[in-house]
């Protein structure tokens, strides 16, 4: 049997909101429940998971009958880390990198530099990823009625 290294569905749908947000006109408000339909994430699940990223300065909430959400920062300088970490916390490939000493072995660990190595590699392709580089283009098949919404 093979064992995936998994992404939390609270990552999944944060990220997805994020990057329809980032694929809408600059300055562009929306209601969280056509985010939460255009993008397939449970209304529920995607209030905290908004409120968490206004609360981190990764989006902004507007109120009133024209509310909504829209980005906190231009999409170039977001990255899939910033999302990740926002709405999960740090991120450590294995506890005994989580900066606790979960195992209390690293002193003598062979694996623990191999972990470190790994943990480099991946954060560096989720701090490279950019929101501007993963925004819904209009003429991605199926994609185009995503775009039309900033209103």
């Amino acid at each position: 049997m093979q064992h995936v290294l998994r992404i939390s569905r609270k990552i999944d749908y944060g990220l997805r909101a994020m990057i329809y947000l980032s694929s809408l006109p600059s300055g562009s408000v929306v209601p969280f429940r056509e985010i939460a339909r255009q993008m397939e994430v449970p209304e529920d699940f995607l209030a905290k998971i908004l409120k968490t990223l206004v609360d981190q300065g990764l989006v902004k909430s507007a109120r009133g009958p024209h509310g909504g959400y829209a980005l906190g920062r231009s999409p170039a300088d977001i990255s899939f880390l910033d999302v990740i970490e926002a709405v999960e916390g740090p991120v450590a490939l294995n506890v005994c990198l989580d900066g606790d000493d979960a195992c209390g072995r690293s002193g003598t660990c062979t694996m623990v530099s191999v972990w470190k190595a790994g943990q480099e590699r991946m954060l560096d392709v989720y701090r490279q990823a950019k929101l501007s580089e993963l925004t819904l283009k209009p003429d991605d098949p199926g994609q185009a009625s995503l775009i039309q919404l900033g209103r």
